[in-house]
């Protein structure tokens, strides 16, 4: 599993709706997508959630890391780079994977928490320690699903779930769910990843 998100930032004035209306016509396109656990088709709006900024924010999970490829080098993310101009493109490796007791259930938010892994830290223990975390959570009836990945590069910890209605405040950044693309959810791989 390969975990992956960008984010645009959008003016403080920008009319949300576009972002709205760009996910109602386009979102359905990836509903078919092999190799794509899940897109979660995020969006944070200033002023509301505790969120200082508008913004385009998807995040994904996926099975196959050569359709993260062909999507990040095809029609689809041309389609952003046109609209918004290419951004950076943040990507972690997976650790755990679980669907929740609201998995059955559309998400209507999604929380992300990027943690720095301390320096002098096992990597192993430090996320078995996280990884009972997301066992729990996994166990609450608003979520839908949660995954932990990590980037070897920073060392970042990235922790994700999807909720089935508001986010808790503490849970991290929020974002608000548009539409779930969920083509290739069952093939994701489920608990530890490593």
């Amino acid at each position: 599993m390969y975990a992956m998100q960008y984010t645009r930032t959008l003016p403080a004035d920008y009319d949300m709706e576009i972002i709205r209306q760009r996910v109602r016509t386009r979102g359905h396109l990836l509903d078919d997508l092999p190799g794509l656990g899940l897109k979660a088709y995020g969006m944070r709006v200033r002023g509301t959630g505790g969120s200082p900024v508008n913004a385009y924010a998807p995040f994904y999970l996926w099975v196959d890391p050569r359709a993260m490829n062909r999507f990040l080098t095809g029609d689809g993310f041309r389609g952003v780079i046109r609209d918004f101009g290419r951004p950076p493109v943040r990507h972690w490796q997976g650790l755990f994977h679980r669907p929740g007791p609201a998995a059955g259930t559309a998400p209507r938010s999604y929380t992300l928490r990027t943690v720095p892994l301390p320096e002098d830290a096992d990597p192993d223990t430090s996320f078995t320690e996280a990884l009972a975390g997301h066992e729990r959570l996994a166990r609450t009836a608003e979520v839908h699903t949660t995954a932990m990945a990590y980037s070897p590069a920073s060392w970042e910890v990235a922790h994700f779930t999807l909720w089935a209605g508001e986010a808790p405040d503490d849970a991290g950044d929020r974002y608000q769910v548009l539409h779930l693309s969920a083509p290739d959810i069952g093939a994701l791989d489920e608990g530890r990843l490593w």
